[in-house]
């Protein structure tokens, strides 16, 4: 059974920064590109990053470009989303997904069909 399981969010000052982990099980991460999803009460789902296989490509919403890093450890089983400068309209539920897609069209949220339960990060004085 694949599985993800978020961690890292919680409570934080605009300008802070957090580092969200997601953890892998029953299946070897290195066959997967994982996304970084958030949702916001009372909005859709959207992606936030996103990166391949090998950890080579990577893509980033305009909206957190500059400001987070997605990056993973395959023999970690393992994939992180660092969070710099957050802003209070960055607060939401993160989640990680995993796509066996190798031509899955960035931050697109149908490419994903396994979820963690996601992680709570909110930013706020």
């Amino acid at each position: 059974q694949l599985q993800l399981v978020e961690s890292g969010g919680g409570l934080v000052q605009p300008g802070g920064s957090l580092r969200l982990s997601c953890v892998a099980s029953g299946f070897t991460l290195d066959a997967y590109a994982i996304g970084w999803f958030r949702q916001a009460p009372g909005k859709e789902r959207e992606g936030v990053a996103d990166i391949n296989r090998s950890g080579e490509t990577t893509n980033y919403a305009g909206s957190v470009k500059g400001r987070f890093t997605i990056s993973r450890d395959n023999a970690k089983n393992t994939a992180y989303l660092e969070m710099n400068s957050l802003k209070p309209e960055d607060t939401a539920v993160y989640y990680c997904g995993a796509t066996d897609s190798s031509a899955y069209v960035p931050l697109a949220l149908y490419e994903y069909d396994s979820w963690g339960q996601g992680t709570q990060v909110t930013v706020s004085s």
